[in-house]
């Protein structure tokens, strides 16, 4: 079973940059698209990013392209950059993982996509 550890959540100011990493451990040689989700109490885990780790293609949510970047490495490992940071980017960061399925436009964004889930880690933009 895949494990996956999120960090680098945090309080920041608007305007400036946070990286969040997750961190995947064991069983971890046939993942195949690493997502970022986020949620704020209340309302539905939104899609933020997500990353095909065999051939690295990203998605984005149209609504951070620009601010946001993910990244991998070593095929377990994944990176969001977040730039010019908005109060309304404040909510609960969720790491996700599945298996052998690749990434998809049609299915990134889907919770039900996934197979795996971090605890999750906060971020919090001040204005």
């Amino acid at each position: 079973q895949v494990q996956l550890a999120e960090s680098g959540g945090g309080s920041v100011q608007a305007g400036g940059s946070l990286r969040l990493s997750c961190a995947a451990a064991r069983l971890t040689y046939n993942l195949g698209c690493m997502g970022w989700f986020r949620q704020v109490p209340g309302k539905e885990r939104e899609g933020v990013a997500a990353i095909d780790i065999r051939d690295g293609t990203t998605y984005y949510a149209d609504s951070l392209k620009g601010r946001f970047t993910l990244a991998q490495d070593n095929a377990k490992n994944s990176y969001l950059q977040m730039n010019s940071v908005k109060p309304e980017d404040t909510a609960m960061y969720y790491c996700a993982a599945n298996v052998w399925r690749r990434c998809t436009v049609a299915a990134w964004a889907r919770t039900e996509s996934y197979d795996y889930w971090g605890q999750g880690t906060q971020v919090t933009v001040s204005s």
